[in-house]
């Protein structure tokens, strides 16, 4: 089946049933794609083959002998390099661990390996612990954006959203702590969903400050969705939960109904002192006002950010000691990036009461972004200050402060959502102009919120944004 790779999760899901497609033939499509393309986009740390044609073999007899097989049986996936999968290298993006093979399987992935049936591809490239928000590990190649490989593909869910981009993989999983879906599916033209804090469960470990989730990276909303549906299966002891889904109902089914009028905020104020958005990304964002007016919503426009550059303080404090919870191996902490050097240095000046303070800090902007946004169905802003970031260009090894900075100057739309636990999507409504490098334009995100357990809702509106201004044409550099 020529061009499977430009198929959805549905329509693979659909020839596999139907006998139209293997699951054996399936990956080896992808498998062939990854050692052809891969190269150019830097998506993958490991890839899995073996294990990917035994996952396939298995999935063709469970096709065989189930009457109504999962709706993602066969269908090959990748999991990013942070979250551990029993028997697979397991980096976490860190010279440090290079050689690391993981014992356990992270809930999230066994849904999709185990319980879906997915063959794994492989495990996609991530920055160190997750920390930037770009992809360049150090010791592997930067992840690149397939549309414009001079350009970062963003992070720390880089590597899976430059597979995802490139057609190298259906569908991926990512997480999110401050971005790392949305960053990288803003730089790579795709759809990136942080949903709702406690929808997809961390287990077998916590999640000490709720700042991180595991979401979908897709190349269409609905997909996202169907990928969604197979994580947000919750676990005992889990730290949080969120508004479960009607008796019978999923968001893939969801998302094929329009929302009725919703009320919806917007800002561009970066609430950062001399940061403004770029003239592209002001324009596609007015776009969107202008789209979403048009589909019949009422929008209203909200003269700053609901924070100022002080809120980002709990934040930065939380980040520097999570990066110093990771516990290292004698004598490979020289082997460290130097922004994670830095940070992990940082963070081990926060004190237990300290960690406290920046946990209420961080809880208490959190509470006035909400207030800020009371009453409204759901907020547009940017996903990105700045057009997609060339590689190496946020990077600074020689300064990891003014690496930070420049960090925060690209990313201050997304970890908002982060604090407060609401879902959070990036969508590629827009697009400059092609370029030599670019032809086919490079992607202005918008973003997307709505209230904690809202999911079904926000993926309904950006299924609905999707079909009015698509961009399944576009075709990437690497192809």
């Amino acid at each position: 089946m020529a061009g499977m790779h430009h198929l959805s999760l549905r329509d693979l899901g659909d020839a596999l049933r139907g006998n139209a497609l293997t699951p054996t033939e399936l990956t080896e499509h992808y498998l062939a794609r990854i050692d052809r393309l891969d190269e150019a986009v830097g998506a993958f740390l490991t890839v899995t083959p073996t294990a990917a044609r035994a996952a396939a073999k298995a999935a063709e007899e469970r096709l065989a002998r189930t009457a109504d097989p999962h709706p993602l049986l066969g269908i090959p996936v990748a999991v990013k390099d942070l979250t551990p999968v029993a028997g697979h290298r397991h980096t976490s993006g860190s010279a440090a661990f290079a050689d690391r093979t993981a014992t356990t399987t992270a809930h999230v992935a066994a849904l999709l390996l185990d319980r879906a049936g997915m063959p794994l591809l492989g495990k996609t490239s991530a920055p160190e612990f997750g920390c930037p928000a770009y992809t360049e590990p150090g010791f592997a190649p930067p992840a690149r954006s397939p549309f414009d490989p001079t350009r970062s593909a963003g992070g720390s869910s880089g590597g899976a959203a430059a597979a995802v981009a490139a057609g190298l993989v259906p569908a991926a999983h990512g997480s999110d702590g401050g971005g790392s879906l949305r960053i990288p599916a803003a730089a790579c033209g795709i759809v990136g969903f942080k949903p709702s804090r406690g929808r997809v469960s961390p287990a077998p470990g916590g999640d000490p400050t709720g700042l991180t989730v595991a979401g979908p990276l897709a190349r269409s909303v609905r997909d996202a969705a169907l990928l969604l549906d197979a994580m947000a299966v919750p676990a005992p002891g889990d730290p949080y939960a969120a508004p479960p889904l009607p008796p019978g109902a999923t968001f893939a089914a969801l998302t094929e109904r329009a929302p009725a009028h919703l009320r919806i905020a917007a800002w561009t104020d970066t609430g950062l002192p001399g940061v403004a958005p770029a003239p592209e990304v002001l324009a596609a964002h007015r776009g969107t006002v202008a789209l979403l007016r048009d589909l019949g919503h009422t929008v209203e426009e909200l003269p700053r950010a609901p924070l100022t550059a002080a809120d980002r303080d709990g934040f930065a404090a939380l980040w520097g000691a999570l990066a110093a919870s990771v516990p290292v191996p004698d004598g490979a902490e020289e082997l460290l990036m130097p922004l994670t050097r830095w940070l992990r240095q940082r963070g081990r000046a926060v004190s237990g009461t300290d960690w406290i303070a920046a946990l209420d800090a961080m809880q208490t902007t959190a509470r006035t972004i909400v207030r800020a946004v009371d009453g409204y169905d759901a907020v547009l802003t940017p996903a990105l200050a700045a057009l997609p970031a060339k590689v190496g260009a946020l990077r600074n090894d020689d300064d990891p402060a003014a690496d930070f900075d420049a960090q925060t100057a690209y990313t201050p739309y997304t970890a908002p959502w982060n604090w407060t636990g609401w879902p959070a999507v990036a969508l590629p409504l827009h697009w400059t102009d092609p370029t030599p490098t670019a032809p086919s334009g490079l992607p202005v995100a918008a973003q997307l919120a709505a209230p904690h357990g809202a999911d079904a809702r926000l993926l309904a509106l950006a299924a609905q944004l999707e079909e009015a201004r698509p961009w399944a044409a576009r075709r990437p550099v690497v192809h």
